[in-house]
């Protein structure tokens, strides 16, 4: 984008892209909830996105939608002389570790060459605009970059040497690189969050929480990979969102900071309880209890043993600390499905059961 093109003030708004997945739906309805900055989010609209995550906001004044891809760049760049945001929160990302496996390309394509094109963008945005020092770019990431940890290996620091091992993580990790590489050369204000599992509503039901409570409340067998003894740890969305807000006001660029939920479960642990709260909630279901349902299945390979998130470095230099335990994060998630039956089947359709049957064997 061409300097002259820059205008010369920026709004009192944020571009979120990715914003109508799990995360970045969660993240716009936090932010226009506590915050008075207006916000655009730009979606290409995959399988994952679904502009009914937003419809709370819909008539909101502060909201507009903008479908595209972060891999166009005359689009980027209409975009930003446009709306002159004073920071972006890149989450637009392809995801799925089960997926990268299967078909790694979509992933260096959105995550690599997407985040390529958004840093380029924006550094001709940033370099021909007024208020340089108020903006900020925010790449979301994940603790996956770091690889795998041993059952006494300390939690995942932001020293950690990177060791991703799918084709996803070593895509985020090399966008992670590079918004690292836009700061320490051309001086770009970026600043990376890394975060641990995330679970809650909106999630699309290919990943773990929601697939269980679903395929419980529906008495299907639940997949759990290998022994089930794989550990995460989890976080609650909102709290999430809440800690990139805090890292977007008061971060340093140039930063990172692992956000973590203190939450390490083992994945059948999660599982079991997941169908403790059912049996609580719906024991009339055609399967109680509902851990019967339980079915163990090959398990995914290069699957990481254990992740652990150490956020002693948000806690103490921003003030962020989780609000939400996994109890009380699970119980809000399981009351959200239950709740929400229409949303479910919109996403669950034919697509998504041929995935499952493919990927499960069930």
């Amino acid at each position: 984008m061409p300097q002259e093109l820059a205008l010369e003030k920026q709004a009192d708004t944020i571009l979120v892209t990715g914003g109508a997945g799990f995360i970045g739906s969660n993240f716009i309805l936090h932010w226009l909830a506590n915050e008075t900055s207006s916000v655009v989010n730009l979606d290409k609209l995959t399988y994952a996105g679904n502009p009914a995550n937003l419809l709370a906001v819909s008539s909101d004044r502060r909201y507009k939608f903008l479908q595209g891809d972060i891999c166009d760049r005359e689009l980027l760049a209409e975009l930003l002389i446009t709306h002159r945001p004073r920071a972006i929160v890149h989450f637009a990302a392809e995801s799925h570790v089960d997926r990268s496996i299967h078909g790694p390309d979509d992933f260096v394509r959105t995550n690599v060459n997407g985040t390529f094109s958004l840093l380029e963008e924006a550094r001709a945005y940033w370099s021909g605009g007024a208020a340089r020092d108020a903006f900020r770019f925010l790449h979301v990431s994940t603790d996956e970059v770091y690889g795998s940890l041993g059952r006494d290996d300390p939690a995942f620091s932001e020293s950690t040497a990177y060791s991703p091992n799918s084709p996803y993580s070593a895509s985020k990790a090399a966008s992670d690189h590079l918004v690292r590489a836009y700061f320490h050369t051309y001086g770009l204000p970026v600043l990376t969050t890394n975060c641990s599992n995330n679970y809650g509503p909106f999630q699309f039901p290919e990943k773990l929480i929601p697939l269980v409570i679903l395929h419980a409340i529906s008495g299907k067998p639940i997949p759990v990979y290998g022994d089930g003894q794989n550990v995460r740890d989890w976080l609650f969305v909102t709290d999430h969102c809440e800690a990139i807000r805090n890292a977007l006001a008061r971060g340093k660029p140039g930063e990172t900071y692992n956000i973590g939920g203190e939450n390490e479960l083992k994945n059948l642990d999660v599982v079991n309880t997941i169908c403790s709260t059912l049996d609580e909630l719906r024991p009339n279901d055609a399967v109680v209890p509902h851990a019967k349902l339980i079915t163990f299945v090959t398990d995914r390979p290069g699957h990481d043993r254990r992740y652990a998130m150490n956020a002693a470095k948000i806690k103490s230099e921003l003030g962020w600390k989780p609000r939400d335990t996994f109890e009380t994060g699970i119980r809000k998630t399981i009351l959200w499905y239950l709740e929400n039956e229409a949303w479910i089947k919109a996403v669950t359709s034919g697509t998504y059961r041929q995935w499952m049957a493919t990927q499960y064997s069930l």
